[in-house]
Parts: structure tokens; sequence; C-alpha cells
């Protein structure tokens, strides 16, 4: 019962006479990156003739949507996201398959770029190819402690490979008549198109589905949508000859749905309504389902290599021995449901657990695992989730129950109101605990799937769980939205407690690969408690200091071409680690000045992001005194010897930088003419860095520290730091389980959780001046330039550069794609409050 229940549910304006109309078949697709993808047909009503819309949104943003006018002139049958997701394709009932990727890495802003067709012929199935890229996932070591092993990268061969092993990008689609083609996007924006008929006798194909192998072979599934027909199986391989794409079929062993031949059930169920494989890499096994008006009948099946029994008489003649037997590929039902109400849509789990077929009988552990179910949605407005091997029930959800009227008046008009609202299209999130379901009225309703399927299993459980996810995303870089839906606020200290020890235990190597991701990811856990709301602003902190470090590092030069093998780099972090002297001048005097030489407009170019290590320095330091309450943002750097060292670093790169050109130091606010603030500030750090640069004895701050601390406000201006805005998002609206209802194109009013109050006094106020986040900006109180802003962490930027300084294009170029905590980038618009 508590398996699933619904987070949110988005619909468009009522008001007017809608002319959003669901299009039929309609569809959605959901990408790694949590950005949903739907159709509606908007009906104009002069010409009475319809637009084929796709609509885009954000999970965390829904109420946002992007709606663009398609420009298929037949109903969209197909949606697909490529793996990365960032780009995605949709096809029609005309042949036309049109990619859309995004414009300026906005993630609510599109345009159709490339594309193919096979004129008037409409598409039934469409993929992309499969780069090579495959983990498997075993659930059955999540207590591992090397991310190695928990998800292994699996030997499978891209569908296609350019020069040097580099799998080419492209797409394959089966038609309605029979057809397979091809088209490969080649490096220099060419597309090649191939078409190829499935087989020698071109039949009708009403259903199709597309899978791949590990060897890099594509193998096709189709049905001319009668059960008494049987289902094909092709096996195509694609190459390249002469610049040309080729495309061979082959014809694999077919099936004949069980149902069809079990003689209780011979002409109840005519229709083959659903075909797909388990999974894009799995093409040996299948899910199908036959239905008639009112019932459906569910069927999973599975091809083996099975011996071929050899007649006596050719045995006595030549013993047939071990391995010379002769095998055959045919196909075996897994496991088939009892009649079940009319299905109308089926999700399949996107997470790549390596189940092998004597699995069925799994540990209880991982039973309850979510990504082992599939969704079957039923015309009578339920969802099961089924395991996907043996079609068992794991959890239910009844539709109808919420919509369910009270009173007998209601009753009656229920009854002639005509069908239940299902879902007509449904899709399950990349970690399967959410799941997506568009309706017959164009409505999308976000519900939730426990990582307990609903079992009552101890907390910690629930948290394993939760964790082996989160490290899935973490490994894959995929974005982890719906495995916060799940994290109540007293378990928030403890994931992340969890999360970083797990993160200390890999290499150094896959450590300095996933650094930030993992900062990025305990941000995003601690928005949502009120006991941890001050380290968001400290994780994202640390993510900007990460970033100019690295920036400001790569901008240093040797001298001599043929140095030793340390970049000035990393010789500067040795020596500020070397020589721990509290006189910046002392350790300047240890660098190779020549190296810091940099052109003058280059250093005034950077002054701003000098500005924020000079301010966020003496911000620090002047907050040590006042340590003991972890409300206030920063307080997590006092201990943080990693990020002191950092800071003490980029004073030294600064302080050289200042005698070549003195204007673009931190500019302080002293009491005194004579006082040199900048050594100050080192010396104090470098007290500070002392104390806790072991990470395994760190040691109190001695008073004499405490006490010069104290004396900072009454020697320099201790300047106001612009921390993030707590998000205007949904997730944190959604922790008390109660059903928030939005709707499409208008921003709720949401009234935000008691945490954020307490903040309002760190985040500026609407009619202040605002900042560009990342130039560290001041755009005044009405910006006038187009700005940008963060779908995870809500960090705002100005949509064009200012400027036209190398070193500044390089600092951008770290951001342009993905904001530094790794989420996209949506408009905003100009008016933002």
């Amino acid at each position: 019962g508590g398996a699933m229940d619904l987070a949110y549910v988005c619909e468009w304006d009522k008001k007017p006479k809608s002319n959003y109309c669901p299009s039929i078949p309609l569809v959605c697709a959901w990408s790694c990156r949590n950005l949903i993808a739907f159709t509606t047909d908007l009906r104009n009503e002069e010409e009475k003739d319809l637009t084929h819309m796709v609509h885009i949104i954000d999970t965390e943003h829904p109420w946002d949507v992007y709606s663009v006018n398609s420009g298929h002139t037949e109903v969209i049958t197909c949606l697909e996201w490529d793996q990365s997701g960032s780009r995605l394709l949709s096809a029609d009932a005309d042949g036309h398959i049109k990619c859309w990727s995004m414009t300026d890495h906005l993630a609510n802003s599109w345009e159709n770029t490339v594309g193919s067709m096979v004129e008037g012929d409409p598409v039934v199935a469409l993929s992309w190819l499969h780069n090579g890229v495959k983990l498997a996932l075993h659930v059955e070591k999540s207590g591992a402690s090397n991310f190695g092993e928990k998800f292994s990268r699996v030997k499978f061969s891209p569908s296609l490979t350019l020069f040097g092993g580099k799998p080419m990008e492209g797409w394959i689609a089966v038609t309605i008549s029979g057809l397979v083609t091809v088209s490969l996007l080649k490096p220099n924006g060419q597309v090649l198109t191939s078409t190829e008929s499935l087989c020698r006798l071109r039949c009708r194909v009403a259903l199709a589905d597309v899978a791949f192998t590990g060897g890099g072979n594509i193998v096709v599934a189709t049905s001319d949508g009668s059960s008494t027909s049987p289902v094909q199986f092709y096996k195509v391989c694609v190459s390249v000859v002469n610049e040309k794409c080729k495309i061979d079929t082959e014809i694999l062993p077919s099936l004949f749905m069980r149902c069809t031949t079990d003689p209780a059930r011979k002409d109840k169920y005519p229709a083959i309504t659903h075909l797909k494989f388990l999974a894009r890499d799995m093409s040996e096994q299948v899910l199908l389902c036959a239905s008639n008006q009112n019932s459906s009948i569910v069927e999973c099946w599975s091809l083996r290599k099975e011996g071929l029994p050899v007649n006596n008489i050719f045995q006595q003649i030549s013993p047939v021995v071990g391995d010379k037997q002769p095998m055959i590929l045919k196909w075996r039902i897994l496991s088939a449901t009892n009649d079940l109400d009319r299905v109308s849509a089926v999700a399949l789990p996107k997470l790549p657990i390596s189940l092998t077929n004597t699995d069925l009988k799994v540990a209880n552990d991982t039973k309850f695992f979510p990504g082992l179910g599939l969704a079957l949605a039923f015309h009578d407005g339920s969802v099961h989730i089924v395991h996907r091997l043996s079609l068992q029930m794991m959890a239910v959800f009844y539709g109808s129950s919420s919509q369910r009227p009270v009173d007998e008046q209601a009753m009656k008009r229920q009854r002639t109101a005509g069908p239940l609202v299902h879902f007509k299209a449904m899709q399950l999130s990349w970690t399967s605990l959410a799941l997506a379901g568009i309706d017959s009225h164009g409505k999308l309703s976000m519900l939730r799937i426990s990582p307990s399927m609903g079992h009552v299993l101890d907390m910690n459980m629930s948290l394993r769980h939760l964790l082996f996810l989160l490290e899935y995303c973490m490994v894959t870089g995929y974005d982890w939205w719906d495995i916060l839906l799940h994290v109540q606020p007293n378990m928030v200290q403890n994931l992340v407690e969890k999360l970083h020890e797990e993160y200390m235990r890999q290499n150094a190597a896959l450590q300095q690969v996933l650094s930030t991701r993992i900062v990025a990811m305990k941000a995003s856990l601690c928005k949502l408690s009120s006991s941890t709301i001050a380290r968001v602003c400290d994780y994202h902190a640390k993510l900007f200091l990460i970033a100019i470090s690295c920036t400001l590092k790569s901008l240093l030069r040797p001298h001599f071409l043929n140095t030793p093998d340390k970049s000035p780099g990393d010789r500067l972090t040795e020596i500020c680690s070397k020589i721990t002297d509290i006189d910046i001048d002392k350790v300047m005097i240890n660098l190779k000045t020549e190296e810091f030489v940099l052109e003058m407009t280059t250093l005034q170019s950077l002054q701003q992001l000098i500005q924020w290590v000079g301010d966020f320095v003496l911000y620090l330091l002047a907050s040590l005194p006042n340590q003991g309450s972890p409300v206030r943002p920063g307080h997590s750097f006092l201990r943080d010897g990693a990020s002191l060292g950092m800071f003490r670093e980029l004073m030294v790169v600064i302080r050289i930088w200042g005698l070549l050109k003195p204007s673009c130091l931190p500019v302080y606010t002293a009491t005194s003419d004579t006082q040199d603030s900048m050594s100050l500030l080192f010396r104090l750090l470098t007290k500070l860095w002392l104390c806790c640069r072991e990470e395994n004895h760190i040691t109190e701050p001695d008073d004499t520290l405490i006490d010069e601390c104290c004396l900072l406000p009454s020697q320099l201006l201790i300047p106001n730091i612009d921390w993030l805005p707590i998000n205007d998002g949904i997730i944190s609206k959604l922790q008390n389980k109660q059903l928030v209802r939005l709707q499409f194109g208008k921003a709720p009013g949401l009234v935000g959780h008691a945490v954020s109050s307490q903040f309002d006094a760190f985040v500026r106020a609407p009619g202040q001046p605002k900042i560009d986040h990342l130039r560290r900006l001041h755009l005044g109180a009405y910006p006038t330039e187009e700005c940008k802003s963060c779908t995870r962490c809500g960090c705002v930027t100005m949509l064009k550069s200012p400027n036209k300084v190398t070193a500044v294009k390089q600092w951008e170029q770290r951001w342009i794609k993905n904001c530094l905590c790794g989420g996209l980038w949506r408009r905003m618009p100009l008016s933002y409050p």
C-alpha cells in the first residue's frame, strides 16, 4: 500500500476552453538529466487543424514548461533521449525524424538541428545507436567498499565505430511497412541515411522495438498486431562502406505468444498491444502484452542457447562429445501473468542491474529493490509494479481512489462521465524511484516509488538503497533528483556522513574525478533539513573555490619550456604546504616569480574573482570567534584544512600579482593607512590552517589567534558575502508527503519551509541589487541583461559574456554547459524577482 504515492500533479490551464488535447498515441521520455519530454496536440479553432507540440520540463520546476511547435505534420509516435540526456529525437506518422538539442545549453530553450525521413511511412520504433558504454549494477555487492565492484564496466561494442574505435552517433528507426532506416551523424555535421527492408517478404509492422547486443549488432522485434501471427526478430548490422551507410539484416528465431496456444485462452486476446525488450542492451529478453476490449495478459520471454539432441544412429557413427553438440537458439517463456485489467501503458526500468536467469530467487535483501520492477498502467487508472522477470506483483497504486467521490450524487455523475482517467504514457526515472505518467487530459503526474517497495524494512535498509543509488549517480554523472524525493530531514546527516565515508574509501584518482560531484551531492542533501541548511552555502562556496583555484593556477606558465614534470600550479601547492611560515613574503621568496608574470589586462580582468577570495578569507577569520554557532554560513570552512590551504595558496599568488599590477589586488576598507591587510590576513589564515591541516588530529585554535580575529572588525570593514539563494524548486515542498497541485506556465506561490526564513538574513531581499554569482559582477536591482539560473542550486549568471579577455573566457568555459554544481541552466525572464 505505502509503496507508491503522488508527489505532485501539473495540469494545463482550464479557464478558457482549453485547446490542448491529448495526442493519440501519446508519448513521453525521461532523460538521465531528469528532463521529461512529452507530446500534446494544440487544436486551432478557426482552421480546425492540429499543431503537434513537444513539451520539455525539468522535474524540479515542472511549471516552467518549454513548449515548441515540433513542425511535424502528422502525430508524433516516438520520443527518445540520447545517453547524455542533452538531445532528443522525435518521429511522426509521416516518416519524419527530428533531432532536438539545447540552444546555448539552456534546458528551457530547444531547436531542431538535423533530421532524416522515410517519406509517408509512419515510424513505429526509434532508438539512438549504442555508444558502447555499459555499466552493470551489482545490488548484492552494495556493501563492498570499492565502487569498481558495485558498478562494473561491461565489455560492450558500440553499434558502429569511427576511426580509432570512437563510437559513431546516429539513430535507427523501424517503419510500419517493414523498413529499417539508419541515420549516422558525421563529425562534420552531415547525416548519412540508408534504408533497407527487414526481410524479403515485407509485411505490416504494427509494433516494434530495438535492442543491442554486446557484439555491436542490433536486434529488432516486430509484430503485425495480431496475436495469431508470430513475433519476428531480426539481426541488423550497420557498416560504412565508401562513405555510404550499409545495412545487412538476418532473420532470428521467432515466437508465438503462449496465450494463443493455450486452449483455454485461444481466441481471448486477439491483439498484441505492447512489445518491448526488457532493456536497450538486453536483446535476449522481451516483454509482450496481448489484449482484448477489457482485459490483457503479459508474458516475459527469454532467448536461450540449447543443445540439439542427436539421434542414436548418428551417435554410433560419430559420438558427440561435450561442446561438439550442435546448438540452437530458442525462445522460452519465463513467466506470464493471469488475466489482468486492460493495460494502457508500460514503463521499463533503466537501471542496468546484472541479473542472470537464476536470479529469480534472488536473496531477500534485493527482492524489494525498485530497479527490478517494471510498471504497468491500466484503464481503471491504477498502476502495478511487477518484477521484471517473474512478473510477480511488487507494488500497487490506485489512481481512482484519489478521485473517489464522497456523496451519492457525485457517484452517479461519475458513472455517466465516461471512461476513467488513466495513463496513456508512462516512464520510470533512471533510478526507478519515481514514475511520471501522462493521462488522457495531458496532465502530468509524478509518483514516488518507495525504496523499500512499501515493505517495512528497517531505516538502515532504506538508507542503504538510497546511498547505493546516490553512489551510482555519482559514478555515472546522472542527475539524482528522484533520490531526493525520498530523503526525510532525519536522514540527511546520516546520508551525508555515509556518502563521505564511501568516497574516502576510493583510490586517489577516482576521488579526484568525483571531487566536485560529491560536494554538489552533499549540498543538495543538506537543503532538505533545517539543521543542515547552513552547510548548503558552504558547499557551494567550496565548489566556487575549487573552480577559482584551478582556473588561476592554470594561468601560470613555466618560464622555460623544458621544465621538470611538475606544473607551476603543482609546485605552488607543494611549496605552500612545505613552508608553514606565517609571513607571506617569506613564502613568496621560495617561488619562481617569473612563472607568475601575466599580461596587465589579464590581471585586471580577474579582479572580481580575486576580490571574492580576499573577502571570503576576511569573512571566515572574522567569524572564527563566534564559531560556536554552526548556523552561520562559512562555519564548516574553519575546520577544513584542504580549503584553507587553497585559500592560502591563492593569497600568495594574488600577492605576487599585486606587485605586477597593484590595481588587481582585493580592495579592503581599513581603519589605518599603514596597515598591510594582505599580510595580516595571511598570518591569521596560516595559524588557523596549521590547526587543522592534518585531518586526523585537528587542534583548537589558541586564544591569541581568537583574540586577533576579534580585533579584525575594528581594523577592517567586514564584507557582506553574497550567498546563493535558497532554491525555488519543488523538492523541499514535497517532504511532508502532501500532494502538490501545479499548473503549467504558472510559477506557484510556494510557501517555503520554516528553514529558509532563518536564512533570509544572508540572502538578498527582492528589490536589492542582484549579483552575477559566477562573475561576481553587480547587476543592479532590476537587471537589464538576460540571465540564466541553475535548475539545482539557483545560482544566477548573465547569458552573454561581457568580457573579451582570454583568461576570463577560460573561467567562463568552466560553467558554460552546466553550473559548477553540475545542474542544467535555464533562461530566466528579464524581470526575475
